[in-house]
């Protein structure tokens, strides 16, 4: 095991042992010699063994199912930011987090931050899918943000021939952004929408097929954009992307004139 994985396994135990020391005992507590329930107490609440509660606790390399960490999570009480930071430890994928169809609106954060700029603005969900924009966005993106238009990006960028004429070096660009969205790919793999999406672009774009089988991986960067408008000519913007703290699925991303 390595050392980032011992470390993982240390702070999951020690976060487990710190909010079971926090839960008070089940009726009389008597003389205790440590704080809060002991391990057979939490094992026998949460539907574990007390050995793999004080394997956990000892950060020893156990094997975790979802179930079982859930249970756990509903024993010690923990809210929903605790109950994430359990998963994320883990290294398993919380089955009860919600998916982006079951929060289809965007955060009100990126809602809030669209409205509030002159520049063109826009948000984006896990699967980059448009949630959100301004009248300066959609006068830009025209065929993306349009009404009754494909909203999302990578469909846009690699299925209509707006896009082609919007983005100078049309090939870079998209190459980029594929790179870029398959960053992303590895948190939503799972979510079968996320592999109907890359599919469905397989199907229906052969430069897309060959630019996701190349298994480019880039993180989102800022910096000049340009774009040929059909009617305002060449535009250059700065662009800057920020990330929700309450939905870090989600991005928004802004346009400055450069």
């Amino acid at each position: 095991m390595s050392h980032s994985r011992d470390d993982q396994k240390r702070l999951l135990g020690a976060f487990v042992r710190a909010h079971r020391e926090r839960l008070p005992p089940e009726g009389p507590a008597g003389r205790r010699r440590t704080p809060g329930l002991r391990r057979e107490e939490l094992a026998a609440r949460a539907g574990i063994s007390a050995t793999w509660c004080t394997w956990i606790e000892q950060g020893r390399d156990v094997k975790a199912s979802a179930p079982a960490l859930s249970r756990l999570a509903r024993a010690l009480m923990l809210s929903r930011a605790e109950r994430a930071y359990l998963f994320e430890l883990s290294g398993i994928r919380d089955p009860e987090n919600p998916s982006a169809d079951e929060i289809a609106d965007a955060p009100a954060s990126i809602r809030a931050a669209v409205e509030a700029v002159a520049h063109p603005a826009y948000g984006l969900d896990r699967l980059w899918n448009a949630c959100g924009w301004n009248d300066a966005a959609a006068r830009l993106f025209q065929g993306w943000l349009s009404e009754g238009c494909q909203r999302n990006l990578l469909a846009f960028v690699f299925l209509d021939p707006a896009a082609r004429a919007l983005l100078p070096n049309w090939k870079e660009r998209a190459n980029r952004l594929l790179a870029e969205f398959r960053s992303d790919y590895g948190h939503s793999f799972t979510d079968p929408r996320a592999r109907a999406l890359v599919e469905r672009l397989r199907d229906e774009s052969t430069f897309f097929r060959q630019a996701w089988d190349a298994q480019s991986v880039l993180e989102r960067e800022g910096g000049l954009r340009s774009f040929h408008h059909p009617s305002d000519g060449l535009l250059r913007f700065t662009q800057h992307t920020f990330t929700p703290s309450e939905r870090p699925d989600h991005k928004w991303v802004l346009l400055v004139p450069a």
